[in-house]
Parts: C-alpha cells; sequence; structure tokens
C-alpha cells in the first residue's frame, strides 16, 4: 500500500534498491516484521536457553507497539529487543517523559528494559545534543530501569568527525553524497591516547581522527577526577552497588519544558534523578529539594542538600 507520509521532496533512505520513489513511497508490509519472523526468533531463544548464560539480542528499528512484540510470548523471543527510541527521541524532558512511560506501559509481563543512547548509525551523542548536555544523557542511560547500552567512544565524549570526500569509506555517503545520510563522522577510530592514530593501530587508520584527539582520549580522561570517563565510571559504580537503580522501580516524579525528575525504588532504598535539560538554573521541585546529593554531573559536589540544578546539571540524590 501507498505511504502516506512520503512526499517526494524528502531524501531518499540510506540504502536504495529501486529508482527513486519506488520504495520509499510505498508500506513494505509483506516484506517486514513478518509472523515467521517471531517464530524464527522462537527458535533462536530455544538454542539459546540450551547454553548457560546466554543473552539474545535483537536489532529492530520498530515503533514501540511492534519492537516489544518481540519478547515473544512465554518467554520465546529475545532477551533484549534494543530500543532505539532514546536515540530517535528529541531532547526535551516532555519528549523524553512521555517515551519512557510509553515504553514501561508497553513491556510485557516479565519482560526487562532496555536503553540505547548511541550507535554506529547515528550521530554521536555529544554531537547530538551538545557537550554539556552529554554528561546529562549518561546520567539518565544509567539510571533508568533496564540494561544500558552506550557506543564507544561516547564515555569519554567523542564527537562526530568531519570527513572529507576523498576519505569517505560509507557506502551510503558514495550513492547519496552530500546529504548528511553517511555515517563516517561517528564510526571514526576509538581515542584511547595522544599517541600516533590515537593509540588504535599501529597504522594509518581508514577513518581520520578527531581534531582533539590528543586532549579527548581514554589515557587523558583517566587520571582526571572531573573528566566525562570519571563521570561514566562512578555511574557504574554507583548502580552495581545500589538496589535501586540496578532493580527498582521507575516513577516519574515532575516534568516540564527544562527539568525531569524519577524516582527509582527498591522498597527499603529509593534514589531520585533530577536533570536539567537546559542551560539555565533551575530551582528542584519542592517535593526532592533538599535531598541529599549522591552524585553531580558536574563531578564537583556530594552529600550537600541540593535546592537548585545548575546549567546542564544531573544529580542522583539520596531519599532512602
Amino acid at each position: 500500500p501507498p505511504n502516506p507520509s512520503w512526499t517526494p521532496s524528502q531524501p531518499p533512505p540510506m540504502l536504495r534498491f529501486a529508482p527513486r520513489g519506488q520504495y520509499e513511497s510505498l508500506l513494505p508490509v509483506h516484506t517486514t516484521d513478518q509472523p515467521a519472523l517471531l517464530e524464527l526468533v522462537a527458535e533462536f531463544r530455544d538454542l539459546a536457553d540450551a547454553y548457560p548464560e546466554r543473552v539474545l539480542i535483537g536489532e529492530l528499528w520498530l515503533p514501540i507497539e511492534r519492537l516489544v512484540a518481540y519478547y515473544g510470548v512465554g518467554g520465546r523471543g529475545l532477551h533484549l529487543p534494543f530500543n532505539f527510541h532514546l536515540i530517535l527521541s528529541a531532547w526535551n524532558p516532555r519528549d523524553i517523559a512521555a517515551l519512557i512511560d510509553t515504553y514501561e506501559a508497553a513491556l510485557p509481563a516479565g519482560a526487562w528494559p532496555n536503553w540505547v543512547l548511541g550507535n554506529h548509525d547515528r550521530q554521536r551523542v555529544a554531537s547530538r545534543v551538545g557537550a554539556p548536555q552529554a554528561r546529562v544523557a549518561a546520567m539518565l542511560l544509567l539510571t533508568l530501569r533496564g540494561t544500558p547500552t552506550l557506543y564507544q567512544g561516547d564515555e569519554i565524549g567523542m564527537q562526530d568527525v568531519p570527513i572529507p570526500p576523498e576519505a569517505v569509506q560509507d557506502p551510503v555517503e558514495w550513492r547519496l553524497p552530500g546529504l548528511g545520510r553517511g555515517r563516517d563522522p561517528e564510526r571514526t577510530p576509538m581515542q584511547w591516547d595522544d599517541s600516533p592514530n590515537a593509540g588504535f593501530s599501529q597504522v594509518r587508520p581508514w577513518l581520520p581522527l578527531a581534531a582533539d584527539y590528543q586532549s579527548v582520549n581514554v589515557a587523558a580522561q583517566k587520571s582526571d577526577t572531573r573528566s566525562m570517563l570519571s563521570l561514566y565510571r562512578r555511574l557504574i559504580e554507583l548502580r552495581r552497588a545500589s538496589p535501586a537503580l540496578s532493580v527498582g522501580s521507575y516513577r516519574q516524579l515532575y516534568v516540564d519544558d527544562t527539568t525531569l525528575v524519577f524516582e527509582r525504588d527498591a522498597g527499603d532504598q529509593r534514589r531520585v534523578v533530577a536533570l536539567n535539560l537546559s542551560a539555565d538554573e533551575r530551582a528542584l521541585p519542592d517535593a526532592v529539594a533538599s535531598l541529599p546529593v549522591i552524585l553531580s554531573t558536574h563531578l564537583d559536589r556530594a552529600a550537600e542538600p541540593a535546592t537548585v540544578l545548575r546549567p546542564h546539571e544531573g544529580v542522583l540524590l539520596d531519599s532512602r
């Protein structure tokens, strides 16, 4: 059937298998997301369950109502159908809050949620939301209920790298040059240190390095107690040690145009997460104001009561 959202002026898809318009103007209802695929996934799950400590993950770019079907019936589906909707969401508190609620409500009974913040097909987090907000995004990802997935390099704040035409490697950019559909900018080498080739290899890599790789790299950030890498490490440590953050329930407490506040509750332990997605200082809602800070995304305060969120700041609060 025709695709009602398609217009001749919209950019072509990344992968083209037919002349322009012949594919994207139609809805592929007979070739994607078919019942037979769910049956095949169930067979994969049976095989995975025959071995200890196996996790079955699927890359599915589907609307939430279809995505959750791949958890299967009676546990015979994917353990983690990748949830990419945080990548696709507008970066504002109301849209993010609505997304979380929609996803949580759609999960089948007993299904374990998951969130993906970045991947090799989309802009890097720091390029997508801005470097200051990338810290807030890290706290969001690692305090939501469910398994978090991050893309290598995001933990040090790597950004997209401009790729000159002569260095392009992605076939998508070759086919559709100049439209911004190429994925090379987010696929540049991991920046391990300030040595030649950023410690990634002993020979010249096939994609160029970021101009700032000598300062934005793992080695430099290991010794910086306020670096992005230090933030990720601290968040992961807290998540592992906290029943509320690792297995607790999720409940939204407050949302407006700049601020999102939610609670993670494991019965005898509660944690509150407050995120400022703006460049202005914001007062914390009365219900959580003055709770002691466990961690700030700025990595410069702890234990003291919090009454305000500074620009681009997220805080983890102790609600007992």
